[in-house]
């Protein structure tokens, strides 16, 4: 069946020809719109009732806002000034009020006179700048302002603000949202034209608008039914697209060739599994089972693998290799780090025991050789680890990114295991890939666990397995926050508790925020500490001066070692050597640490300057303790006040170890943009209405609706109005990221 041809969609006419150049520049440089489509998709970010004020007590610092609001009082000032004309400034001091709170705005210099001709009590008005505080009071300097015209007051302003709410868009301080909403009146009319994404059949069962009247409700509502009703609709746009795009990965996929991978009966697996100390936990076993069937299949295996700090993915990981090397094929491991490569090859060649010493006096029968390669090797035993994986002597590779180099050559690679997957771009990912003779399989490791609806928008197109179950012997974390602001004695009682670790014969990991070495830059020196930071004669919150103080003061006489990223690679491994044989009390180190670093042996852990890390990032770093029998004790130290956001935040991560509610805490804080990968792809995030945590039915309804669409018509030789719009919405550089997801 021949393709029917995609119309032109009229919305891809350049903003320029429809505003002026002058404008369109502005738009695109401050908001990245080009587009007559780009603009339409410019949603409101809340809309204010015409009769109505902002609550102005919610308003955010340091962020630019719009508010509607009433005029209550203005006063012109006169001040001494060497650079107004005849030696004298003037300031002019604006009150706008909601009924129950107050914002001052303040004007200086030539700019004083229009609004104070304009600003006069009682005046209602839109009002656009920076939240900023001067003297303990709420403040906007400058602010841009629309004065609200009574309805028949001026016909312009009845045109521009027709209906009873005013839409407030996302606006910059270039661009305020009242010159955004008569851009968008401009071209509101071409709205009638766009194609509709979506098959009529699932537009009209599910009682959806049409998108053109979507469209105009989204920025025209008269209702509050009528933005509930445009929000559904494009809420089902962007989701479905982005399922439609990821369902045809997912179906190309599963159109490529690989090698089935089948472990022998008695082979390398089944006497790794004989040694194991402990049994696997039914989580393990299940997931196992999930990554055996896609490896005996002639298409490769996409899948994610996410699971909680401690639940033993990398054993997972490691059988899956195994089984690989049973079947004939070769395995590698990526790793972000030198230290965590070095520390997964540790860990693997001391579960196999001899079984990672093939080739060699004192392997066994079924013994393979694993390999370590990094890019600080030295030449000689590089090139050695790259001759054993051109000849398939080395069954199994641990490596950083220096896999990925042109000149290492595989003999057979079956199977590809990615740790920390989002520690990498999508071109390092898919560069290691193309390694094999035929597509790897593929299986990616995240110990930051997502939400299902995030699962399925960021990673759908590989199929998940999660590990929820903690293995036997796994100790519970204590974890408090220490406000050593207001409590300076708590933080005295933290570092007792270190030394009683220690002193029964624990370790202790203190995580500081930097390296402290900047001094070596001048510059960087200077713009150290904030004038806040000196004010508040706050302690040095870096590694090298932590360690120090703590040498010296309320650690003196343990053995206190660093480790942080600028270390030359053989000193971090050697620092880690030390820290795992125990002859080291308490590391003092970067988030070097974060991920993969497994001492049973290490109770404690202090976080100073807590509230600078995220909420994953924390419970990551709590996970390295409590990895033994006994159990673990995580202090977030922290200078933030109690009502503070930040501080609210440390207290849901000392509240639960339950890594899935914490990550939710996180993506409700963070723009759902930085969800979709938007940094890996370079590209805008195409979710402006979908919520990926509120609009879990909409996304899983979505996901379903396109796997049966792509699989009857993988083309969409029918639909030529979504192949338009997964062009518009998910743009080529995002097409390129899905790809090689």
């Amino acid at each position: 069946m021949d393709l029917v041809p995609a119309p032109e969609e009229p919305l891809k006419q350049p903003l320029k020809s429809v505003l002026g150049p002058a404008t369109a520049k502005v738009m695109a440089e401050h908001l990245g719109l080009h587009t007559v489509g780009d603009l339409l998709h410019h949603y409101p970010r809340r809309y204010e009732e015409r009769g109505q004020l902002t609550h102005l007590a919610d308003l955010p610092m340091d962020e630019h806002v719009t508010v509607v609001a009433q005029v209550a009082d203005a006063r012109l000032h006169s001040f001494a000034s060497s650079r107004a004309p005849r030696g004298k400034g003037q300031r002019l001091e604006v009150t706008i009020t909601d009924g129950s709170g107050r914002l001052q705005l303040v004007f200086f210099g030539n700019g004083v006179h229009k609004p104070h001709k304009d600003l006069l009590p009682g005046t209602r008005a839109m009002f656009a700048g920076k939240v900023s505080v001067f003297n303990r009071r709420l403040q906007l300097a400058h602010p841009a302002y629309e004065l609200l015209h009574g309805e028949g007051e001026g016909e312009e302003a009845v045109e521009s603000w027709a209906g009873a709410l005013i839409p407030l868009y996302p606006a910059t301080a270039k661009l305020e949202s009242w010159k955004i909403g008569k851009a968008v009146q401009t071209v509101l009319p071409a709205a009638q034209e766009a194609l509709d994404p979506l098959p009529p059949a699932l537009r009209e069962g599910r009682g959806l608008l049409p998108l053109p009247e979507a469209l105009l409700k989204i920025h025209r509502p008269h209702t509050k039914a009528d933005i509930a009703d445009a929000r559904a609709r494009l809420k089902w746009d962007e989701a479905f697209v982005l399922q439609v795009a990821l369902a045809r990965r997912r179906y190309a996929d599963a159109q490529l060739p690989a090698v089935a991978r089948r472990p022998r009966a008695d082979g390398l697996l089944t006497a790794f599994d004989d040694r194991l100390p402990f049994t696997l936990t039914e989580g393990q076993r299940k997931v196992s089972r999930e990554i055996f069937a896609d490896l005996a299949t002639e298409h490769p295996m996409h899948r994610l693998l996410q699971g909680e700090v401690g639940s033993g993915k990398t054993l997972v990981a490691l059988r899956a290799m195994l089984a690989v090397v049973d079947a004939g094929g070769q395995a590698a491991m990526l790793a972000p780090t030198e230290v965590l490569a070095q520390q997964h090859h540790r860990s693997i060649t001391e579960m196999m025991g001899d079984l990672a010493e093939g080739g060699m006096l004192g392997g066994t029968e079924h013994a393979t050789k694993v390999v370590l390669l990094t890019g600080s090797m030295g030449a000689a035993a590089r090139r050695k680890a790259l001759l054993d994986l051109a000849t398939g002597e080395a069954g199994v590779v641990v490596g950083t990114h220096a896999l990925i180099e042109d000149k290492v050559r595989f003999h057979d690679l079956g199977l590809v295991v990615v740790d920390e997957q989002h520690r990498f771009g999508v071109e390092q990912r898919d560069a290691l890939r193309g390694k094999g003779s035929r597509p790897p399989h593929l299986l990616v490791m995240t110990a930051t666990p997502i939400p299902r609806t995030v699962a399925m928008t960021v990673f759908g197109d590989l199929e998940t397995s999660v590990l929820d179950q903690l293995p036997a012997g796994r100790s519970p974390i204590a974890s408090h926050v220490v406000p050593a602001a207001d409590k300076p004695h708590f933080l005295a009682r933290a570092w007792e508790r270190v030394r009683e670790e220690v002193e029964n014969g624990h370790q202790a990991y203190v995580v500081c925020p930097r390296i402290g070495d900047e001094e070596d830059d001048p510059k960087k020196a200077a713009g150290r500490k904030s004038p806040e930071d000196e004010a508040e004669k706050r302690p040095p919150l870096a590694v090298l001066d932590v360690a120090g103080q703590l040498a010296e003061g309320p650690l003196r006489g343990l053995r206190v070692e660093v480790l942080h990223g600028r270390m030359h690679p053989d000193d971090k491994d050697a620092v880690m050597r030390r820290f795992t044989a125990g002859e080291t009390d308490v590391l003092v180190a970067t988030t070097v640490i974060e991920v993969g670093v497994n001492v049973p042996n290490a109770t404690a852990m202090v976080i100073m300057d807590a509230d600078r890390f995220g909420v994953s990032q924390l419970h990551q770093l709590r996970g390295r303790v409590g990895r033994g029998s006994a159990p673990g004790l995580c202090l977030l130290v922290t200078e933030m006040p109690e009502a503070s956001a930040a501080r609210q935040r440390l207290n849901a991560v000392a509240a639960t170890l339950d890594g899935f509610e914490l990550s939710r805490i996180d993506l409700e804080q963070r723009r759902e943009g930085d969800v979709l990968g938007q940094a890996q792809s370079g590209a805008r995030s195409s979710l402006r209405v979908l919520e990926v945590i509120e609009d879990e039915e909409v996304i899983a309804e979505a996901r379903s609706e396109a796997m049966a669409l792509v699989t009857a018509d993988p083309d969409l030789e029918r639909l030529p109005g979504l192949r338009t719009a997964l062009d518009a919405l998910v743009d080529e550089e995002r097409e390129r990221y899905l790809e090689k997801g």
